[in-house]
């Protein structure tokens, strides 16, 4: 699952909608765009930490004389170094964040629901959002079965096909 820039605003809002409608917590109604609002700057603040993370993984890469092809397993390495959570323990860690933030924010009146129940119906509302990459990689795949999988052509193709798709759909 990959966070979007473009969907953070829309994952805020249904989360505090289900949250509300569920009776899982109380916000005034005029306080409503402002939990919205500081639910998006956990997100915003996870992806600015992971931008982070990326140039130093870039600038690890031209240190050590590495190509790209081993920008994940760097990348990886000073994430662990940084104690940045990526991939699945970075969307808890997101979660994480957010539960606290309703249980101190003075835009939340009260929190009814436990932390476990808080936490499944927000990732229902994360992973509605985010597994648009395995959307996005079937469709992919279905557009280029003119090429054969594992070629050169194929990756090309492919990464281009990706970006095309998310271009279409607002991701970037």
């Amino acid at each position: 699952m990959r966070l979007y820039p473009k969907v953070i605003p829309i994952i805020s809002r249904e989360c505090i909608q289900l949250l509300m409608q569920d009776g899982d917590v109380e916000v005034e109604p005029m306080r409503v765009a402002d939990a919205e609002m500081d639910l998006s700057a956990i997100m915003r603040e996870y992806l600015a930490n992971e931008e982070r993370v990326n140039q130093a993984t870039r600038e690890a890469l031209e240190r050590r004389g590495y190509d790209y092809s081993k920008f994940n397993q760097v990348k990886r390495e000073m994430a662990d170094v940084r104690g940045f959570k990526m991939g699945d323990e970075g969307i808890e860690y997101v979660i994480n964040q957010m539960i606290e933030f309703l249980l101190i924010s003075r835009n939340v009146e009260e929190v009814f629901a436990a932390d476990n129940n808080l936490r499944q119906k927000i990732f229902q509302v994360m992973k509605k959002h985010l597994d648009v990459d395995d959307e996005i990689d079937k469709e992919a795949r279905s557009r280029l079965k003119h090429l054969q999988e594992g070629t050169s052509a194929f990756d090309i193709e492919y990464n281009k096909t990706v970006e095309q798709i998310r271009r279409a759909r607002g991701l970037i």
